[in-house]
């Protein structure tokens, strides 16, 4: 029988999936590849294949996890499978330098970026940049390792310390800082390349804006009067469109697009997480819990869909 693969590093962000598909009476089955082989020789079962891998799978103990599903995926799309978020999804999910550059070219609009390995290059991109500025290594995950300066002796006295860390790849961004007209970023949910929602985050506790109940420590909102998570009932931009053109021009069909807007009304782009998570308590107060109008839901809805049509073609035949 077909069914629903979920290729990922982490239990606990499979659990509210889980119960999405529970919920529509899907089957499904896990691949957890945090390790494992795969023989070359075999020929995949049928059904749709979810690529759900992180950038972040290293601060699990996880850390060749991406590397191995990457080889998993060439082996399942030789095999021509359906598979959702395929090697090119994993690509700009660890290197935010071919996210910034896809953007790029999809003409949505990023912060200027110098990408540098070693600290003399490193100090050059500084300078170029100039402050305020961000540093930020090309593959951390969950707002990892970002790091704000307000000037470049700073941001130098920084890369010569014992905290300084390059990364996985020894690339590290220096990225100018957008200072935002509010403390606060849109994070934009796509499932199957389509919007189902914007949801404000409030930025004013730091860089590290996981959205899933397992990321969250201390979840007191940053100010009294909004949550740290909203989602924003009918919001739409003009970058929206642009958004869907570059996720079907990468073959991405599931994301998170984190944009932020400064203060002379500019929006850039900064972020695409493929492996995207929902924040239940955002969900909860917009009435979408338990719906398919949840990102969970959303995401299981798309992948039934996905499963749907393949027996239908296999009746077919």
């Amino acid at each position: 029988m077909t069914a629903i693969y979920v290729l990922h590093e982490n239990e606990e962000w499979v659990a509210p999936l889980r119960t999405a598909f529970d919920r529509q009476g899907l089957p499904f089955e896990e691949w957890h590849l945090a390790e494992g082989s795969v023989d070359l020789g075999d020929v995949p079962p049928a059904g749709v294949f979810y690529n759900r891998m992180s950038a972040s799978s290293h601060t699990r103990g996880h850390r060749f996890a991406p590397e191995f599903a990457g080889s998993v995926l060439a082996w399942l799309e030789s095999h021509g499978r359906r598979v959702v978020n395929g090697g090119t999804a994993l690509e700009l999910e660890i290197s935010k330098v071919k996210q910034y550059a896809a953007l790029a070219a999809a003409g949505i609009p990023v912060p200027r970026t110098v990408v540098a390995v070693g600290k003399d290059a490193l100090r050059d991109a500084i300078r170029k940049i100039g402050a305020p500025l961000i540093l930020k290594p090309n593959r951390g995950g969950k707002g990892l390792g970002v790091q704000k300066f307000d000037d470049i002796a700073s941001a130098e006295a920084f890369i010569d310390g014992d905290a300084f860390d390059a990364g996985l790849d020894g690339s590290v961004l220096v990225q100018r800082y957008v200072q935002a007209a509010e403390p606060a970023i849109v994070r934009n949910e796509f499932v199957g390349g389509r919007l189902v929602y914007s949801v404000r985050v409030d930025t004013s506790d730091g860089f590290e804006l996981c959205p899933a109940d397992v990321c969250v420590l201390d979840d007191a909102p940053a100010t009294p009067e909004r949550p740290k998570f909203e989602i924003l009932d009918g919001f739409t931009h003009p970058l929206h469109t642009r958004m869907e053109q570059f996720l079907s021009r990468n073959g991405i069909e599931v994301a998170g697009i984190e944009m932020i807007t400064d203060a002379d009304g500019k929006t850039w782009v900064y972020d695409v997480n493929t492996n995207t998570n929902y924040n239940p308590d955002a969900e909860a107060a917009a009435g979408l819990t338990d719906t398919n109008r949840s990102g969970m839901g959303a995401l299981a809805e798309f992948l039934g869909s996905e499963l749907a049509g393949l027996r239908h073609l296999a009746a077919a035949e």
